[in-house]
């Protein structure tokens, strides 16, 4: 049953769960599920803690992922998937939305909502994804404001600097940015957009004892590593950013030409999830039987035949 009300719901701070798991043996796979439904699906694979992209966040939103959205918009995706799924989630925070303060809000904001992890950027607005050209970097010691911000405001948030610095300042400066991140109070360093897996293994080495995080985007700079590789070239933790969002997207895509095409969606019914398998994913009967005066819904089996 979803995690909905009462003893189902955990007693633990998000924060706390999200760090126990990095506690364990392994690297800690987080797919991207900022959805309620894929939030549900995601746990019924086995994972233990999801991802929220601001990219995918604001696609489906319609907006390009331009630093445009707002700390209260990114929090209803965190409560949306926090109440479906209950798993302790890291959430992207892009630049923070401001300066000092503006971070600090967003902290006990995104804890408040349910959020287990945040990672803040060193970009400055209009921010890009890590993965395309001409980013503009923040002074380090602003994003190292940031950082203490972060750390003074959360209770048990988990803090992740991320530095999109290898591409403009090398590898000795995501290095440099990253030591000061640290200093000022981060728990884990994101080097973003790595792109061979020489420099993968080399800022590992010249993070000892540093918990890492890794992205895996499709379509970017980094070639495909699977999570194994990642753990060897020493990171503790692996995001699939905007994975289920571009086979979802793709998908509709089909559905619509099909039945601009066909006239219906006759065509792709046996690429549909069926009316069982969705209240069996979002815990429909649980659901109902939280109220005995609700009539036990009879799904149909079959769609009726044409004359």
């Amino acid at each position: 049953m979803p995690y909905v009300i009462g003893a189902d719901v955990p007693d633990e701070p998000a924060g706390l769960r999200f760090r126990r798991l990095l506690e364990r043996p392994g690297i800690l796979q987080m797919p991207g599920a900022h959805m309620g439904i894929a939030a549900l699906l995601a746990k019924r694979q086995g994972f233990e803690a999801l991802y929220l992209s601001g990219a995918a966040m604001t696609a489906t939103m319609g907006l390009p992922d331009l630093g445009m959205i707002t700390v209260d918009e990114v929090c209803f995706w965190i409560r949306q998937v926090s109440r479906a799924a209950g798993l302790p989630m890291l959430v992207d925070g892009d630049t923070g939305y401001g300066e000092a303060l503006n971070v600090m809000h967003m902290v006990r904001s995104f804890e408040e909502a349910g959020a287990g992890a945040v990672h803040l950027e060193d970009q400055l607005l209009p921010k890009k994804c890590g993965h395309l050209n001409d980013k503009k970097l923040a002074d380090a010691h602003d994003m190292a404001a940031k950082v203490a911000a972060a750390r003074k405001a959360r209770k048990h948030l988990y803090i992740i600097a991320r530095t999109d610095a290898a591409a403009s300042e090398g590898m000795d400066g995501a290095v440099a940015r990253a030591k000061l991140y640290l200093d000022a109070g981060a728990d884990a360093i994101f080097p973003e957009a790595l792109v061979t897996a020489e420099m993968f293994k080399e800022f590992a080495a010249r993070m000892p004892g540093v918990k890492l995080l890794a992205n895996m985007t499709e379509f970017g700079r980094t070639p495909f590593f699977t999570a194994a590789e990642f753990e060897a070239m020493g990171y503790g933790m692996v995001i699939w950013p905007v994975s289920h969002l571009r086979v979802a997207a793709k998908a509709m895509e089909e559905l619509y030409t099909s039945i601009r095409k066909e006239g219906g969606t006759h065509k792709m019914v046996d690429r549909m999830q069926t009316r069982a398998e969705l209240y069996a994913t979002i815990g429909y009967h649980d659901y109902e039987a939280l109220d005995a005066t609700l009539v036990t819904t009879v799904i149909p089996q079959a769609m009726p035949q044409r004359s």
